[in-house]
């Protein structure tokens, strides 16, 4: 049986930095679940595509925006690769607020 991966992971290491930082005495998963934050939805090759030439900007600038290789974006825009994790969520924000928000 193949074992899927878990965002809980992700969650956990947020929530300890936040406490490390002192922002807050203790975070418990209630207050995670209080947040309600939506689910990041995969990006097809072409939405990726859309993405960087809304941008006006290479494969080459945009690679190096969102700290990838120029062939990962290559291969996300041909769909030989998918986008998971950071950098898909960075994705999702260059697509609504444009890439002030990794320049």
């Amino acid at each position: 049986m193949r074992k899927t991966k878990s965002n809980f992971g992700g969650a956990q290491a947020t929530v300890e930095g936040v406490r490390y930082t002192g922002a807050v005495d203790q975070v418990t998963l209630r207050d995670l679940d209080s947040l309600r934050l939506p689910s990041i939805e995969p990006l097809g090759p072409k939405q990726i595509k859309k993405i960087r030439e809304a941008s006006h900007v290479s494969q080459a600038v945009f690679a190096r925006l969102l700290n990838t290789s120029v062939s990962t974006v290559q291969k996300w825009e041909i769909g030989q690769k998918k986008p998971t994790g950071t950098a898909l969520k960075l994705l999702h924000l260059v697509q609504k607020r444009g890439l002030e928000v990794v320049a």
